[in-house]
Order: C-alpha cells, then structure tokens, then sequence
C-alpha cells in the first residue's frame, strides 16, 4: 500500500457503525474503486429479520454468493492499477453463519464456503470498527431501514462480540482497530482527516485508534 495505491483494503465492522460510509469516503480519498455489500439486492433479507431461523440459510448463501463473485471480479480485473476499498471481509462470512444457522444448516454452508473462498485475495490492511451496542441500535434507527428496525439487541451483541473474538486472533493482514463510537468521518472532516492520517501511516502489525485519547 502507498499513498497514491491503497492496495486491497477492507472496512469492517457489525452493522449501523459505518463501514461502507468510510470504505466509500477512503475510495475517494485514494482515488480507488469501492467495492461494496449490496443488501438491497438480497430478495430474503427482510424475511430473515421477521424469522432468523426459517430463513437465515438462503439469506447466508445470498450473501456468500454474492461477495464471493464481487472479489473474483475483482481479482480477474487489474485490481492494482487504482486500489480498492471494500466493506466486507471474506474470512468473516462464517461468523453470520456460526450465529444464524443451525448444525445441519452450517455444515452445508461450510461445504460451499469452501469451495468459494478458494484462490481469493488478502487484503492490504483491515479497519476495523468498534462500537457499543447502544450506538449501534440507534445508528440504525436513524438510518431509517424498516426491516433493520427488527434487528433484536441480543442478536446485534451476539455479533459484536462474536467481531471481537475473530479481530482478537486475526493475524492476515495489517489491521487498525477504530473506537468509532464518538468518531463521525461521515460528517466531520476534521475526524475523516485525522483517520485517513492514522491509515497512511500503517505497513504492518495490530493498531488502535481512539479519538478521545488522541484529542487529550
């Protein structure tokens, strides 16, 4: 990763606290391609939402299929030329699984992840995004999605914590932990640029950034 080609970068995080807000404002800022989830294209995510259980299988393998064709364009495609800024995390797909499915349910999905994560790239650098859930369900209250209104707090920490887990032991990739829980680099460019600034300077290993301490 350089200053003018960002590589393969992912944005990562649970939802409501602003992934592909920021992956699309990096893309920007180096001039890369974002490349990001499309949940308004899977046919059975509200369904999921009013029933997990009866329908969290096709929602998954939607999901699976659908960021599994996204990183083989990508790879078909010179993909160094400008950089891209992504808001998934392939390696991170069977955290949904693990906490949606039943048994039989994931070995099946087990089985096909297998096969599609295969001979897929490793991204540059991961940013990952923390926050409580308290922020989070209100994030997702503001941003107005009827069916993400469904989203049950014991669900939503089930996969924050299920997040800290995997980021605790993920070695892949040079990875930035952001506190976003006060940060707002959608509308602050003061918080964007001080960011953007923390993710210029990384090459390797495990980070952490917290505005409130780097403001004291």
């Amino acid at each position: 990763m350089t200053t003018n080609n960002p590589g393969y970068i992912v944005v990562e995080g649970p939802i409501g606290v602003g992934k592909t807000s920021l992956a699309k404002r990096l893309a920007d800022a180096f001039g890369a391609r974002p490349l990001v989830e499309r949940p308004e294209d899977n046919p059975f995510l509200e369904r999921f939402y009013q029933s997990r259980k009866h329908f969290a299988l096709p929602t998954q393998l939607f999901f699976l299929f659908q960021r599994a064709r996204q990183l083989q364009e990508l790879r078909q495609r010179d993909m160094f030329s400008s950089g891209y800024v992504a808001d998934f995390l392939m390696d991170k797909d069977w955290l949904f699984a693990r906490a949606n499915l039943d048994d039989d349910e994931f070995r099946i999905y087990e089985q096909v992840y297998a096969q599609l994560r295969l001979d897929l790239p490793t991204p540059d650098m991961v940013v990952y995004l923390q926050a409580p859930v308290d922020v989070l369900l209100e994030r997702v209250r503001r941003r107005g999605v009827p069916y993400e209104r469904l989203i049950e707090r014991g669900y939503l920490q089930e996969l924050i914590d299920a997040y800290t887990q995997f980021f605790h032991h993920y070695t892949a990739a040079p990875l930035l932990v952001v506190n976003a829980a006060e940060i707002n680099f959608v509308d602050r460019e003061e918080d964007f640029a001080t960011l953007l600034a923390h993710i210029r300077k990384i090459r390797s290993g495990r980070h952490f950034f917290n505005p409130l301490t780097a403001a004291l």
